[in-house]
């Protein structure tokens, strides 16, 4: 069975790529409850507002929304900081990312692969608004000439 066939995505951040440029990707697991995963499987979250930063050594993952699930009996809480696991190396690319001026971590999926719920991390540069225009322009101007391309095919 090929890689991609065992992937199944639960939830994707359209809204990074517009608004960050990303220029690394990386896959870490995260350290969830029981509900939460019961409540990932059903679908109910929100990564929009999430990112994640740098405490102690370890990779935490902030503002990242996962309801309550209703058949538990003791639920979480739905804001909850949430450890992202990462070797040591991983972590320290990171880091050294970071520092550098501008810099951010940023979710852009949230998947499971093999039954183990992954995210998809992003080290992006956010954009100005110019920024976003230029690229929206860019990717208009790509798909014109590619669709003039092929009609001449």
């Amino acid at each position: 069975m090929n890689e991609s066939a065992q992937i199944k995505y639960i939830a994707r951040n359209r809204k990074a790529r517009h608004d960050y440029e990303i220029k690394q990707t990386l896959e870490a697991g995260i350290s969830l409850l029981g509900s939460e995963v019961k409540s990932l499987r059903e679908g109910k979250i929100n990564i929009s507002d999430a990112y994640a930063t740098l405490e102690s050594g370890e990779v935490v993952l902030k503002n990242l929304h996962i309801q309550h699930y209703k058949m538990a009996n003791e639920n979480h809480d739905p804001y909850r900081n949430r450890r992202l696991l990462l070797h040591k190396s991983e972590i320290r690319k990171i880091k050294e990312a970071i520092e550098q001026k501008g810099l951010t971590l940023i979710p852009l999926s949230i998947y499971l692969r093999r039954n183990l719920v992954k995210i998809e991390l992003g080290i992006a540069l956010g954009r100005k608004k110019y920024d976003k225009r230029q690229a929206i322009a860019k990717a208009d101007a790509d798909r014109k000439m590619k669709r003039a391309t092929n009609r001449n095919y």
